[in-house]
């Protein structure tokens, strides 16, 4: 694995990143349209850290470094070869809930699921689980980088089984009622519902995150100043090369928390905060 989240922090962090705008413009010649895709573009540049690179050398260098790149409809945005899985959002206000839309938080990325596509499920020979990271960034009117968090699933998000039950029975509530249904990914669809058979309804689960500075605020204080932080439990931070745990810490504070399990808050899980401000 030739890259991971700490080296995309560094990189961030080496490179100064404060403005999307500039950031697209100084690396693509271009203005900014699209803020989530620059977003996402900024990510890949930081995983590879290739700012400054032509478009070519990106992309030999992404092709080098990543086993898939998404689509808009379906998670993940990208996987590392042979590491972690990551899904991007873009939000406009700190502490802005996490619009996953039809897809249901992930504490992990599952080959077997429905909502990946088979690019995905292809990417990699016989995988069958992966670790998924959020990175949540909050741009302003203006462009300018107020926050990003990045945070692994099994920090946050509760085993399949949980979402998958909810959904499930509120499909079976439509089931009940006598109403035939399609085969869908979505909640239920419901074909040719008047008698001309012209018209179809659709129940579409949208699903959304509170954001990280909520749900750990018990661990984390709040900040006016651009920062990026990350949280992630103590056994993934160790399995992280050495060098790159010791370079993250000699830029950012590093501290062991206690973070409460997603599963059952009854139980604490060791983790792992990297906290880092921007400071222009």
């Amino acid at each position: 694995m030739k890259t991971n989240v700490l080296k995309a922090i560094i990189s961030l962090i080496e490179n100064k990143i404060y403005n999307i705008n500039e950031y697209t413009q100084l690396n693509y010649k271009i203005r900014i349209n699209n803020v989530g895709e620059a977003l996402e573009n900024l990510v890949k540049d930081a995983l590879c850290n290739n700012f400054n690179l032509d478009i070519n050398e990106r992309i030999l260098k992404q092709n080098e470094y990543f086993s898939y790149l998404g689509n808009q409809n379906n998670p993940p945005d990208l996987i590392i070869k042979n590491g972690d899985a990551f899904e991007i959002k873009k939000i406009e206000t700190s502490e802005g809930s996490i619009a996953l839309n039809s897809s249901y938080p992930k504490d992990k990325l599952y080959s077997h699921s429905n909502m990946i596509t088979e690019a995905c499920r292809t990417c990699e020979d016989s995988w069958v689980e992966k670790d998924i990271c959020y990175i949540i960034g909050c741009i302003d009117s203006q462009k300018n980088i107020k926050n990003i968090w990045f945070i692994y699933g099994d920090c946050y998000c509760a085993k399949p089984h949980v979402y998958e039950k909810v959904k499930s029975k509120i499909t079976n509530g439509i089931i009940e009622l006598g109403i035939e249904l399609n085969e869908t990914n979505e909640i239920a669809r419901i074909k040719k519902i008047d008698p001309l058979g012209i018209t179809d309804l659709r129940f579409r689960g949208m699903w959304n995150l509170q954001h990280p500075s909520k749900v750990f605020e018990y661990i984390t204080e709040k900040s006016d100043i651009p920062y990026i932080k990350l949280l992630i439990l103590l056994h993934k931070y160790n399995a992280f090369n050495q060098e790159d745990r010791i370079e993250i810490e000699k830029v950012a504070k590093v501290k062991l928390v206690k973070i409460k399990n997603p599963n059952n808050p009854a139980s604490l899980l060791d983790a792992v905060l990297i906290e880092y401000e921007f400071i222009k």
